[in-house]
C-alpha cells in the first residue's frame, strides 16, 4: 500500500511588514561616474532604491512610499509633520510592524528628533541615509538600508525610540550628531553613546534611551500645518547684539543661542537676549561645542535673565524641541522642564 499523499504543505513563515518612506537624500542620489564628488540628490525612487539591495525581502514583507525628493538641506517642516502624519497613519491602522525612513544626512539628526518628539508608537522607527550617492564606488546606501529595514523588523527595536542605522551602528535620536562632512563614519552619540549596532542585519542592543520619546510624548502634530518661528544664533567673538533685536523683528518668538563653551555669550548680547525674555520671547541657551551639557545658573543667572538651559540638546535639535513647545502657552519653568525630560 502506497503512503498517502501529503497534502499540508510546509507552512511559509510570515514575515514583518516594514514601510519605506523615502524622502530624497544621497542614498537615492546619482552622480556622471562612480568616482564623481559631485551628485544630485533624491534621483533614485523608492522601488529602485528596494530592487537594488540583495537579499532585502527575505528580512521583511517590503513595500515603499516616495513621501519627497529633496536633499535634506531642502526638509521642510511640512514634510516633517507629512511623515510624522504618514508613520503614525500606518501604525494606527495596523499597516506596518516596522517603518525606514530614507533621508539625506545633513538635517537627518533634525528630522529624527522632530519624529522623536512625534511618532506615538513603540513599534519601530529607522532613518537611514548614505554618505556616498547610489552611483559610487562603494556605495554606503545599500547595506544601510538593508541594516535599517533589519532593525525595523526586528521586535527587540520596540520601545528605543526613533533609531538612525548607519555604518553599522545603531543611534538613538536624542544623542545622534553629524560629525564629518563627507566621512561614511559620520554619525556619532556624543552624549549617550550607541543604542546598539547591526552587521549584515544581525544586531545587538546595548542600552534604551534615557529621555521621553514617541509614545510617552506630549507633543503631537495631528491638525498641525505649521510651527512657530525660531531662530538660531552663533555665538562668536566679539559677537553682534543686535542679531538677537533683528530676529525678533522679523517674527521669532523664540531664539536658541549657540553659545561659546556651556553656552556662554559677550555680555552685550546677554543684555539684548535679556530684555527680549523679559518680553516673552524664549531664549534658550545651547552650545556651538560638539558635546557635553549646558546647564543653568553656572556662567550665566539664568534665573535673574529668565533664560533657558538646553541641557543635552544641541541648536537644532533645541530649536525642535521649542517650536514644539510653543504650540500652546507654557512657563518659563515649564519649557525648562521639557529640556530635562526630552
Amino acid at each position: 500500500m502506497e503512503p498517502a499523499e501529503n497534502n499540508h504543505p510546509e507552512e511559509q513563515k510570515t514575515l514583518p511588514r516594514v514601510v519605506i518612506l523615502a524622502t530624497g537624500g544621497t542614498i537615492a542620489g546619482a552622480a556622471e561616474s562612480g568616482t564623481e564628488a559631485g551628485y544630485t540628490s533624491g534621483k533614485m525612487g523608492v522601488d529602485a532604491m528596494i530592487d537594488a539591495v540583495p537579499g532585502l525581502t527575505a528580512l521583511a514583507d517590503v513595500r515603499g512610499e516616495q513621501v519627497a525628493s529633496v536633499g535634506s538641506q531642502d526638509i521642510s517642516f511640512a514634510i516633517m509633520i507629512r511623515l510624522a502624519g504618514r508613520i503614525n497613519e500606518l501604525f494606527a491602522a495596523g499597516e506596518a510592524d516596522g517603518i525606514v525612513v530614507t533621508h539625506g544626512t545633513d538635517t537627518m539628526e533634525e528630522t529624527a528628533h522632530f519624529l522623536n518628539l512625534t511618532v506615538k508608537s513603540q513599534k519601530p522607527a529607522v532613518m537611514t541615509g548614505a554618505m556616498r550617492p547610489s552611483t559610487a564606488i562603494s556605495a554606503d546606501g545599500p547595506l544601510n538600508l538593508y541594516n535599517a529595514v533589519a532593525v525595523a523588523a526586528d521586535p527587540k527595536a520596540e520601545g528605543r525610540g526613533v533609531l538612525v542605522v548607519m555604518n553599522d551602528r545603531i543611534h538613538g535620536a536624542h544623542s545622534l550628531t553629524k560629525n564629518n562632512t563627507t566621512s561614511v563614519e559620520t554619525f556619532l552619540s556624543p552624549v549617550n553613546g550607541l543604542i546598539g549596532t547591526v552587521i549584515y542585519g544581525k544586531t545587538a542592543y546595548f542600552r534604551g534611551p534615557f529621555r521621553k520619546h514617541t509614545h510617552l510624548s506630549e507633543f503631537s502634530v495631528e491638525g498641525v500645518s505649521s510651527l512657530p518661528r525660531v531662530d538660531v544664533i552663533y555665538a562668536c567673538a566679539d559677537m553682534p547684539a543686535d542679531l538677537v533685536e533683528c530676529s525678533v523683528a522679523r517674527g521669532a518668538r523664540g531664539i536658541v543661542i549657540a553659545g561659546d563653551g556651556n553656552g556662554n555669550m559677550n555680555a552685550a548680547t546677554i543684555e539684548a537676549a535679556a530684555g527680549m525674555a523679559a518680553q516673552g520671547i524664549v531664549i534658550v541657551r545651547s552650545s556651538r561645542v560638539p558635546s557635553g551639557t549646558v546647564s543653568r545658573n553656572i556662567e550665566v543667572d539664568d534665573d535673574r535673565l529668565g533664560f533657558i538651559a538646553s541641557d543635552e540638546l544641541n541648536p537644532a535639535k533645541a530649536r525642535i524641541l521649542l517650536m514644539l513647545a510653543l504650540l500652546k502657552k507654557r512657563s518659563p519653568a515649564e519649557i525648562q522642564a521639557l529640556y530635562y525630560s526630552y
